[in-house]
């Protein structure tokens, strides 16, 4: 079967390009265009249907991901499965599964649910259930071989999987690096450094690396979206664009063109931790690099002082990022760097990184994304609180908010309690009405 970008060299809209670019409001042409020259994916594997297949990259409004999963210590199917059903209700465009659960069953249980019940694209690391897998079977991790980790990508494509997360830039040379030029934080990407720590045990190349055509090979029969994790990204603000980060991106970039050739879609995962001066400069050397791939990234986030509040930090970056030319964001919820996220947390996670996200397509597309906007403003000049509460991000919390000062008997249904009869909407609208 052929891919889907085989099919847009080769000069064919399909109805699955049709689609997604009623979506987006572009050009079919320009979709198909997109597509054919790696600028844009579209996530949506050939084992699943989807209702809404979702597209990123070049001309695109910007997209979110939510992670959610469970832990080794922390592991519950049901919470997990509502997680991902909350995250969508408040607007992450895919969601990724990075479930490590308690056994290998745990993860796949919780996989094949949301693969189920999520009715948007669903990505997975795959070396997490491997590196489960050669826990239980092989004593370590650092025991898994190629067949644990293939084994796994392939299990998954049948599945349905839309798209995988696999670090195939983390190479010997630089681990070998990272052992002489330590960092401050080390490899805090956790499949990064299950394969830095095979490496490292085996005293071999990584075998995604390695037989990366192999991993070209499944992409083509299941068409998936690869995304080239990067096992490297700095996980402070001083480990940013040092060497082990650029010269992960300088492989991945080799690896980009190495799969357009196969017609395989591919984007690139970009930096956490980045201060702000320096973001607009990795997104322009990413897509530099990597000719105009799809860049997708987690935050950044700007400043390591803020546990709690790392969904704001991120939102502050992926608007820095956006405005730079990123095409999708990874959410960050107030548990990163504490704890497994509740369901609320990946609520205020969702909200927060879509905030960034709408902020950026105003800037970029006018009229087309700020409709919204302009719908609330019309409201709130018309003191309609119910209905510019109802079309607010959030409904159910500026509800509560609005309502929680009102007093009983009160009548006056107008004003807020932060100005009351002071409202300057108001006393502006009583003083036109009374001049005419």
């Amino acid at each position: 079967m052929s891919t889907l970008m085989n099919q847009a060299k080769n000069g064919s809209a399909t109805d699955l390009m049709k689609q997604v670019a009623e979506i987006e409001q572009v050009d079919i042409e320009f979709l198909r265009r997109g597509i054919a020259n790696g600028r844009i994916v579209v996530l949506k594997s050939n084992a699943r249907n989807l209702e809404k297949p979702i597209g990123i990259g070049e001309g695109l409004f910007v997209k979110i991901n939510a992670n959610i999963g469970s832990s080794k210590k922390v592991c519950d199917i049901e919470t997990e499965v509502e997680k991902a059903k909350v995250a969508v209700q408040f607007g992450a465009d895919t969601v990724m599964d990075l479930s490590t659960g308690i056994t290998e069953n745990d993860v796949r249980s919780i996989r094949k649910r949301i693969l189920n019940e999520i009715s948007v694209p669903i990505g997975t690391v795959p070396i997490y259930q491997s590196a489960l897998r050669a826990l239980d079977k092989k004593g370590a991790i650092i025991n898994m071989d190629e067949d644990d980790l293939f084994n796994v990508v392939e299990e998954q494509a049948k599945e349905g999987v839309d798209f995988f997360t696999i670090h195939v830039g983390v190479t010997r040379e630089i681990i070998d690096h990272l052992k002489t030029h330590p960092r401050t934080m080390g490899v805090v990407s956790r499949g990064g450094t299950f394969l830095a720590a095979w490496i490292l045990e085996n005293e071999q190349e990584n075998p995604f690396n390695r037989r990366y055509d192999y991993l070209l090979d499944m992409a083509k029969e299941y068409d998936f979206t690869l995304s080239l994790g990067d096992g490297c990204r700095p996980g402070c603000i001083f480990d940013s664009t040092d060497y082990s980060q650029v010269q992960e991106l300088l492989e991945i970039s080799k690896l980009v063109k190495r799969a357009w050739k196969e017609g395989v879609q591919v984007m690139v995962e970009g930096p956490g931790h980045v201060p702000a001066h320096e973001i607009e400069a990795n997104i322009k050397m990413q897509k530099a690099l990597c000719e105009g791939a799809p860049f997708y990234v987690l935050g950044p986030l700007v400043t390591d002082v803020a546990p709690g509040y790392d969904d704001i930090v991120s939102a502050i970056g992926g608007v820095i990022a956006g405005m730079a030319g990123v095409d999708y964001l990874c959410y960050v919820t107030p548990s990163e760097h504490l704890g497994l996220p509740t369901k609320e947390e990946v609520k205020r996670g969702v909200i927060c990184s879509k905030i960034a996200a709408h902020t950026v397509n105003i800037t970029r597309y006018g009229k087309k994304a700020s409709n919204w906007d302009h719908q609330v403003d019309i409201a709130r000049k018309n003191l309609e609180w119910d209905k510019m509460i109802d079309l607010s991000i959030d409904p159910d919390t500026a509800r509560k908010i609005h309502y929680r000062n009102k007093c009983e008997g009160e009548n006056d249904e107008e004003v807020c309690s932060m100005c009351g009869e002071f409202c300057a909407i108001k006393v502006l609208k009583d003083a036109l009405n009374k001049k005419h």
